[in-house]
């Protein structure tokens, strides 16, 4: 074979990235579970003895993971005081779990894919797919943590406000549904801004409906929302003013059928918000890093998630605004159109009427 190989040792580097970056994958959870980012968040330069102090772990390997975090870029080293920093323009990505781009959590997804990894090899295989319950409680737990900061800080403040009417009917009083609602954060989020209305939380895996329900309870909300196990097909209540799917539609085995099913418990002039995972229409247009970590939560989640159910589209993690509107317009809705976006989602108005 005749190869370039400066390109060879070019392509080894980005590997050895890539290879650095999954090791050091596991120290970013560990810094955040043991609570090392946030003793660092707006101390200043510290030494590892007093950042062990303060969270209660032995120095040495407190000391070896700051350099770990040093060689990533994350924490900031003086050679000089032998002392360690984390800017303060990391502490909302790494320590502040309220913030919109706290992105720790994706590390327990992360970590539910390599403890699936021999499910997910026999798909490939088999042409099978993984249900949701089937998979490692990490990927709950890590998606609940990931989406429920970028919900509180968008989906009332823009997401709603996007939607033509909608607003002002959760004022008034309306009747929403949240099929896929997973724990329940969406929906909360909502309830909470919205008093007034009234919110249904529908998700077909019992153990998430068992913890949307402790969440709601644990946020004082018990009369103006209501979670039970349902799929996305035989919910029977009707005549909502909103139904929203929330990063879950692409994970259905049959959307259109999901689709439909909303439009029929819709009001006459209802509306229906999905909020998908951003992504251009063509691959060609999706080369970036997030996508590269949404298709390989496709191919380890979504796709299998969708194949394990009736008729399994398989639409993706990365189905795009085009597809998606395809499927909304298959279903009887007449228009769908994007209202507002973020660097992680895109987020589409459906109207039937």
């Amino acid at each position: 074979m005749d190869i370039d190989m400066n390109k060879v040792e070019q392509f080894a580097g980005q590997v050895v990235g890539d290879i650095a970056a999954t090791f050091s994958g596991v120290m970013t959870n560990i810094g955040h579970k043991l609570g090392l980012y946030k003793a660092m968040a707006g101390a200043g330069a510290m030494s590892p003895k007093a950042l062990a102090d303060k969270t209660n772990t032995h120095e040495r390997y407190v000391h070896e993971w700051l350099n770990n975090q040093t060689a990533g870029g994350y924490v900031i080293f003086d050679t000089d005081s032998g002392e360690y920093t984390l800017p303060d323009e990391h502490v909302p990505v790494l320590a502040d779990d309220e913030s919109p781009v706290f992105l720790v959590p994706a590390l327990d997804v992360a970590s539910s894919l390599w403890l699936d990894e021999d499910k997910i090899t026999d798909v490939f295989r088999s042409g099978r797919g993984i249900a949701w319950s089937e998979h490692h409680h990490r990927l709950f737990c890590g998606s609940e943590a990931l989406f429920r900061p970028g919900y509180k800080a968008h989906l009332t403040a823009s997401w709603i406000k996007s939607l033509d009417g909608v607003e002002q009917k959760l004022k008034a009083g309306a009747k929403v549904a949240d099929v896929g609602c997973g724990h329940g954060a969406s929906t909360i989020v909502l309830a909470q801004q919205y008093p007034n209305s009234t919110f249904y939380g529908f998700d077909s895996h019992d153990e998430s409906i068992e913890i949307a329900n402790q969440r709601a309870q644990q946020a004082g909300l018990n009369g103006n929302i209501h979670f039970s196990v349902a799929t996305a097909k035989d919910y029977a209540e009707q005549d909502f003013d909103l139904i929203c799917f929330m990063d879950c539609l692409h994970d259905m085995g049959d959307p259109v059928g999901a689709a439909e099913h909303a439009r029929q418990r819709l009001s006459e002039d209802g509306t229906v918000m999905l909020v998908e995972p951003a992504a251009a229409d063509s691959v060609n247009d999706n080369i970036n890093p997030v996508s590269r970590l949404y298709y390989a939560a496709s191919t380890a989640v979504c796709t299998p998630c969708s194949l394990s159910q009736e008729v399994g589209l398989a639409l993706g993690a990365q189905a795009g605004q085009q597809r998606l509107s395809e499927v909304m317009q298959t279903a009887g809705f007449n228009s769908t159109q994007r209202v507002a976006e973020t660097p992680f989602n895109i987020v589409l108005e459906a109207k039937a009427a």
